[in-house]
């Protein structure tokens, strides 16, 4: 799989509207064929940093960045980004998460 993990520090103004900003685009990616997750969190140590976890089959994810959703949400973003979002993008083996190996929760 394609595994993908964005940050973006957005303006403070932008903060609590970035989730609906972000919305369609999450849907519309989410809906995609091949898009195995696509979750957003936020940054515990700074309210205003955003962190996007992806992953795609392996054939996937160019449709992704070609498709119009992903091309109109890097258009809708840019104003409420501080900086260009930094960038983590890998192949791995499997398609879904694995259970922790060092805590068992029985």
């Amino acid at each position: 799989m394609i595994f993908i993990t964005v940050k973006f520090l957005v303006k403070p103004e932008w903060t609590e509207r970035f989730p609906e900003l972000t919305a369609d685009f999450t849907a519309a990616t989410r809906a995609e064929p091949g898009n195995l997750w696509f979750d957003w969190s936020r940054s515990l140590e700074n309210p205003n940093e955003f962190v996007l976890v992806e992953a795609f089959k392996d054939d996937a994810a160019a449709a992704h960045v070609q498709s119009e959703h992903f091309q109109q949400a890097m258009k809708d973003m840019v104003q409420a980004l501080v900086e260009t979002p930094k960038i983590i993008n890998t192949v791995i083996d499997g398609e879904e998460w694995s259970r922790m190996g060092e805590l068992t929760v029985e």
